[in-house]
């Protein structure tokens, strides 16, 4: 492995994938079971074994107190704002302050990671898969990030680079790179909107582009507003519902609870081509005579009237970045 190639890598929020240039076309890298889709989860098992990827993922309904998903809504942001307090009523394992109180760490068994070092074993993980597939040496990375990454989450991203051995060349905002990927060597002459809604953050820019030159005129958007959010918005709309029917609160129970969104994001994309989807899940707990069960469907409407106002905000983001752009 002696010809050193550049990777480009979206560390998503839910998904992470990698890609590389080959006589000058892109090639997405699939991972050992041939997914182009990598979880962006570490988790640790029983036995203490630190686990990335699809095999992370496979924990999350296990073992979810071990188990990190949806890091990027944390990385670099201070302990007390109002979005990691948002972030820690749906996702199982310890969010902590460090030290000094304005960073945050996870905890996985007895080991505290910062979210740097988490996203380095993401940014390992990616990089190691992508060299046993092309057979080449990687030591240099572009990363994307959300559009509206402040100063201190973009460092953080370049930290976790440091920590896993990756020089990160550029960071590249997610709607640019989407543009550069539509319109490079066209040779275009237009104004284009990126609307990227992802599974965990928010973004929209407004681009001119002349001449394979790309200016940014406006952009915004929100990193805690995703798909995720959709999934909380149904699963709260099962826990109400079975409350209701049998006075469980099954939000509390952190297995059950994964177990209800697991159900939830699959009803989610049935919606996207059925007009409705049934949400089913056999023995969640038990009841004072036997076992209960989850069983319930909901109609497109029902779930389009749950996400309206996230739809709604993410419609509103766009208007101003339009007004912006003028």
């Amino acid at each position: 492995m002696n010809n050193q190639v550049v990777i480009g890598i979206d560390l998503g929020t839910t998904y992470s994938c990698a890609a590389i240039v080959e006589r000058g076309r892109p090639r997405v890298i699939s991972d050992t079971g041939g997914s182009y889709l990598i979880p962006s989860v570490v988790a640790m098992d029983g036995k203490g074994n630190r686990l990335v990827g699809q095999a992370a993922k496979r924990q999350i309904l296990t073992n979810p107190k071990n188990s990190i998903f949806a890091s990027k809504r944390l990385i670099g942001r201070p302990f007390f704002s109002d979005e990691v307090k948002r972030i820690k009523h749906y996702v199982k394992y310890q969010i902590l302050p460090a030290d000094e109180q304005e960073e945050v760490v996870v905890k996985l068994h007895d080991e505290v990671y910062s979210l740097s070092e988490v996203s380095a074993l993401l940014l390992d993980y990616i990089r190691n898969v992508s060299q046993d597939r092309i057979g080449k040496e990687i030591s240099k990375a572009v990363v994307t990030v959300p559009a509206y990454f402040n100063d201190s989450q973009r460092q953080a991203v370049r930290t976790a680079g440091e920590i896993a051995k990756l020089d990160i060349i550029r960071i590249i905002n997610e709607p640019t790179a989407a543009a550069l990927a539509y319109g490079f060597g066209k040779g275009l002459n237009q104004k284009i909107a990126i609307y990227d809604l992802g599974g965990g953050t928010f973004d929209i820019s407004i681009l001119e582009l002349r001449n394979n030159v790309f200016e940014v005129k406006a952009t915004g958007g929100n990193t805690c507003l995703g798909g995720v959010d959709f999934d909380n918005g149904l699963a709260s709309w099962v826990f109400e519902h079975f409350l209701k029917d049998t006075g469980v609160d099954l939000s509390k129970d952190p297995i059950s609870h994964q177990r209800v969104q697991d159900a939830c994001e699959q009803a989610k994309i049935e919606l996207s081509s059925r007009p409705s989807a049934r949400i089913n899940i056999p023995f969640i707990t038990a009841g004072p005579n036997g076992p209960l069960n989850i069983d319930y469907t909901i109609q497109r409407e029902e779930f389009e009237d749950l996400i309206k106002t996230l739809v709604d905000s993410t419609l509103s983001t766009c208007d101003k970045v339009l007004d912006d752009a003028k």
